[in-house]
């Protein structure tokens, strides 16, 4: 999601022209960050000592670098929120390996899980746009990724889907203040690493912007693993379209369909949890399988159509994408956005509310998913959604 036009700042952040990080200030801001305090890591990586000094050194360490200051005052706003809550995800993922050393295995997603909740419901500042709490969440979840991208079974596909993320450059420039920001006996090795990183990026055209395709189709076509080319100009053959809604009860999503798409079927899964009586709290396969039911009655008649239900995890997401694709239908996804306390507010309003305990945590209940992906209906929106055709709209 781009940031143009957008007038955003993280208070607390240092600012020109004495670029200072007041920390006291910043702990007393967010308290969250007390959650990093004491958490061990290993000495061979960290000897600088727990997550919290960590975070400190690598908060400081970008707000020395002169790429960091050069940024609009936004982005770098985006940047230092990042590197606050890049390890958010380490107290609930750090433990003792058989051989004894410490790992935080799962931690960036567990993280942007984390961080993503923290932006939303206004424990890191009231009114964080969309895009902005997206870029951060995406920073949190691939600040590892120029490390570790050599690892990858495919490495340019990895590369070309974060680039749709947040920006490889402004990834790059955070683990290198991660790198920067430690005490380890391998620095040099993991600034030479970033430094690849950047260059293989440049070859690859996705360096400071999302790697291009010859047309949305053939993007799609690419990430859904039905092309393998990237420069491939896939034939359109798609007949129509599906839109598949994506956003928390309470959200505006049964709004956003009567102002847009009034006269266009819908399959609701509220509608039909009800007429089945089916517990919201309990499985809902029942409801999941009479909805794909009536799917395929109409894209087999090609008709487009809406699915309508919260949608927020690609472990839910992928399965109707393929089921829709494989019927020749172009997939959109509009995700419907809402401050916190309004979808709080709309929900208990509703005839028929939603449980809480389904719904992401209040406010100081942030908790980490696990980072196997479970608890994912406490995940607020689970990215990327751009990979096909998404819009977003804030009520």
């Amino acid at each position: 999601m781009p940031l143009e036009g957008l007038a955003w700042t993280m208070p607390h952040c240092p600012e020109p022209p004495a670029w200072k990080v007041d920390w006291e200030a910043i702990l007393a801001a967010y308290p969250w960050l007390r959650s990093l305090d004491g958490v061990p890591q290993d000495p061979v990586y960290h000897a600088e000592g727990d997550v919290l000094i960590h975070t400190r050194w690598v908060a400081e360490t970008l707000t020395a670098m002169p790429a960091w200051r050069l940024l609009p005052d936004t982005e770098r706003a985006v940047l230092f929120a990042a590197a606050l809550l890049h390890d958010i995800g380490k107290p609930d993922c750090t433990q003792v390996e058989p051989d004894g050393h410490l790992s935080s295995r799962g931690h960036a997603r567990a993280g942007a899980t984390i961080a993503r909740r923290l932006l939303w419901n206004g424990e890191c500042g009231s009114a964080v746009p969309l895009p902005v709490r997206e870029r951060i969440t995406a920073l949190v979840r691939l600040h590892g990724l120029p490390i570790w991208f050599l690892e990858r079974a495919e490495i340019d596909r990895a590369l070309f889907e974060a680039s749709y993320r947040a920006p490889l450059d402004r990834v790059a420039l955070l683990a290198e203040a991660d790198a920067r920001g430690r005490t380890c006996a391998d620095k040099d090795e993991l600034l030479d690493r970033i430094e690849l990183f950047r260059e293989t990026c440049r070859e690859h055209r996705c360096l400071d912007r999302p790697r291009a395709f010859p047309s949305d189709h053939a993007r799609v076509c690419y990430f859904r693993g039905i092309h393998r080319d990237p420069d491939y100009d896939a034939y359109d053959d798609t007949w129509g379209e599906v839109v598949l809604l994506s956003g928390l009860p309470g959200a505006g999503k049964d709004t956003w369909l009567r102002d847009n798409l009034p006269d266009r079927p819908v399959l609701s899964l509220d509608t039909i949890r009800r007429k089945l009586d089916i517990d919201p709290k309990k499985t809902q396969g029942r409801v999941v399988h009479a909805a794909k039911k009536q799917a395929r009655e109409l894209l087999r008649d090609r008709r487009p159509l809406v699915w309508n239900a919260t949608n927020l995890t690609r472990r839910i997401r992928d399965p109707l994408i393929d089921l829709f694709l494989s019927y020749g239908a172009r997939v959109r996804i509009v995700y419907l956005d809402a401050p916190f306390d309004i979808v709080m507010a709309r929900n208990r309003a509703r005839p028929s509310p939603v449980p809480e305990a389904v719904l992401p945590p209040t406010r100081g209940q942030a908790r980490a998913a696990r980072p196997d992906g479970g608890a994912s209906g406490r995940i607020l929106l689970e990215l990327p959604l751009r990979l096909l055709h998404f819009h977003w709209h804030s009520i």
